[in-house]
């Protein structure tokens, strides 16, 4: 009887060690695929965003960067199975085409299932683990790090001849003879502002002067926390916290601020100094990831400036939207960059994100 217990007594010890065990490893191998499967989704929806938004080809961005990024992710020791057909792009509950869904493998048909160690006793010798993830590369609707000077967003030029002037109302605020039309990003059918296709485009700031509204016009305004030269150039040369969203209302910065323009622009480029443009992959190279350089300019609704201005109020700034820029340089007081997209925040407080808006928040969905 004795003998009995005892083999009794190992049975339960062996059932007890392939739960300790081969459970314990599985639920870690468990979590190791679900890791792969999340930093799969996330890669292939920032590479929607930063690389190229319409390639969802098995050899384009997305697919690839899920690819790579997830085989990154060992599961106990082994590189995961994901194959071009295993990433995919749902559609969101909105019927927009931003999602990227990843699903990895270890299993007998893929060929690399997860062996166990206690089980082939019972005649189990392998197990299969899988796990799937999706992501989304979601419009932001707020922005930190926001500098604290601002242009104009893009409108509809009605003048004959086509100029670079917004031309709507005359000095008594009186429409003009074909006037310039300004479509606010709330009017998703007519809005004309920035989007993916000016993705690396050059564009100079200049210093604005008097009331002109001029596209590459920037007006200083006044941000959250204090006021003056010192802590305006602050905010260009590092990073105002501050969560802003659109709409919102700007007040116009006293004073000449060229100069602290120009003293903040030259730190903010001497934070990272080496960070370029490489016109061949379409992207910032730079040690940082982001580069400090890389920030959002408020756009103005020019319609709404224009109109206070001639009816004799208070020249007041409507943030409507951002245009994500990075700073190449300086040639006196002009400040030239190109257009990036670059990441953003979601505000559960705020209203929707700007249409055409070029700040995306990567995030994870499922």
């Amino acid at each position: 009887m004795s003998f009995v217990w005892v083999g009794m007594g190992f049975l339960t010890f062996f059932a007890a060690s392939t739960l300790a065990i081969d459970v314990g490893m599985f639920m870690t191998a468990r979590s190791q695929a679900q890791n792969a499967a999340d930093a799969g989704a996330l890669a292939g929806a920032t590479a929607l965003a930063f690389n190229d938004f319409d390639d969802r080809s098995a050899g384009g961005p997305a697919v690839r960067s899920s690819i790579t990024t997830a085989e990154a992710n060992l599961v106990v020791g082994h590189t995961v199975s994901v194959q071009s057909g295993d990433v995919t792009f749902p559609l969101g509950p909105t019927g927009v085409n931003n999602r990227v869904m990843v699903n990895v493998f270890r299993t007998t048909n893929r060929s690399n299932p997860v062996a166990t160690l206690i089980g082939p006793i019972f005649g189990v010798n392998t197990v299969d683990i899988g796990a799937t993830a999706t992501a989304e590369a979601s419009p932001a609707n707020a922005a930190t790090c926001v500098k604290p000077f601002t242009v104009p967003d893009k409108w509809e030029e009605h003048s004959v001849p086509p100029n670079d002037t917004f031309d709507r109302y005359d000095n008594h605020g009186n429409l003009l003879p074909n006037p310039d039309i300004y479509y606010p990003p709330t009017d998703t059918a007519h809005y004309q502002g920035y989007t993916q296709a000016d993705k690396g485009t050059v564009i100079t700031l200049r210093a604005g002067t008097g009331n002109n509204i001029e596209s590459s016009f920037y007006y200083s305004w006044k941000m959250p926390g204090d006021i003056g030269g010192s802590f305006y150039q602050d905010n260009i040369a590092n990073c105002n916290p501050t969560i802003v969203s659109v709409p919102f209302d700007m007040t116009q910065e006293p004073g000449n601020m060229v100069g602290p323009t120009n003293e903040g622009v030259d730190l903010l480029k001497a934070r990272d100094p080496n960070a370029e443009w490489d016109s061949v992959n379409e992207r910032v190279d730079s040690e940082y990831n982001p580069s400090p350089r890389i920030f959002p300019i408020p756009l103005y609704d020019p319609d709404y400036y224009q109109y206070n201005m001639t009816h004799g109020r208070n020249a007041s700034l409507k943030m409507v939207n951002w245009v994500p820029f990075f700073l190449e340089g300086r040639n006196g007081n002009e400040v030239y960059g190109r257009i990036v997209p670059m990441t953003g925040v979601i505000d559960p407080n705020a209203g929707p994100a700007p249409a055409g808006s070029l700040i995306y928040a990567i995030r994870l969905v499922q």
